[in-house]
């Protein structure tokens, strides 16, 4: 068998596909996900914490060109210095958090479903409540 013939066996496996289409989503998801953060969930955390933007919190360990204080993540960046951008990180860890939270509800409801279409559909009466309803049935006559 050649290494082309291989080749094509091995990337034409169902796991390998859809492992790709997973990827591609996953990508577009976690391009929803970060837009989600940083332009509905992280304003609404900085109007509550006092209009604070954590895209912008930082600390700077060296000056850059010219000594700051910065204004800015930008600022302090287009002058050179070295930052600690924690800020950047907080919103990191958010969007964690919420694909984290995306993907465990993702995977209780597909369990809950093949739960679902795995039950036994419930056992009808036995033989002897259906011997009782007919004797039940025919006193009542």
């Amino acid at each position: 068998m050649g290494m082309l013939t291989e080749f094509k066996a091995f990337a034409m496996k169902g796991n390998v596909v859809d492992m790709a289409v997973g990827v591609v989503i996953g990508g577009a998801f976690g391009a929803i996900v970060k837009s989600l953060v940083d332009d509905v969930i992280m304003p609404v955390v900085g109007r509550i914490t006092g209009g604070v933007d954590f895209s912008n919190l930082f600390l700077v360990l060296k000056d850059g060109a010219t000594a700051g204080p910065y204004l800015s993540v930008a600022e302090a960046a287009k002058s050179g210095a070295v930052l600690l951008k924690y800020g950047s990180f907080i919103n990191t860890v958010v969007t964690f958090l919420i694909v984290a939270f995306a993907i465990f509800l993702v995977i209780k409801n597909l369990n809950r479903f093949k739960r679902e279409e795995a039950a036994p559909p419930p056992p009808g009466p036995s033989e002897e409540v259906l011997l009782l309803r007919e004797i039940r049935d025919a006193l009542k006559k």
